[in-house]
């Protein structure tokens, strides 16, 4: 008994560990709503998208390049190149969107983290 008890823990932490983060794939010439439009259409989670502002955590795990771009009603706010296996923190405040824009196949690891104070 104690030994299922054991490999059912051992199965179940990865899932534990890595269920706060999203993969995507982006395939070429794909630009991608990420957050900030609404219930349905966001391709990853933000928990914190009712605060202030939250943090966006962009990990390109992929063999190519894609940028990202912050926008606020329709606004380009800022745009981000992010290079395979760079990662890049960005705020995002309340209201803001979130995309990832493509040429080329790659994937990307999303994850997102609340104020600290």
């Amino acid at each position: 008994m104690k030994k299922l008890i054991l490999i059912l823990c051992i199965a179940l932490l990865p899932q534990c560990i890595a269920k706060a983060q999203t993969t995507i794939a982006l395939n070429n010439n794909q630009s991608m709503c990420i957050t900030g439009k609404g219930q349905g259409q966001d391709g990853a989670i933000n928990p914190y998208i009712d605060k202030a502002h939250s943090y966006a955590i962009v990990e390109n795990v992929g063999k190519n390049a894609f940028s990202i771009r912050i926008q606020k009603q329709g606004k380009i706010i800022k745009e981000i190149a992010i290079k395979p296996r760079e990662t890049k923190t960005v705020k995002l405040l309340k209201g803001e969107e979130l995309y990832f824009d493509s040429e080329k196949k790659t994937k990307v690891k999303i994850d997102f983290k609340g104020d600290t104070n």
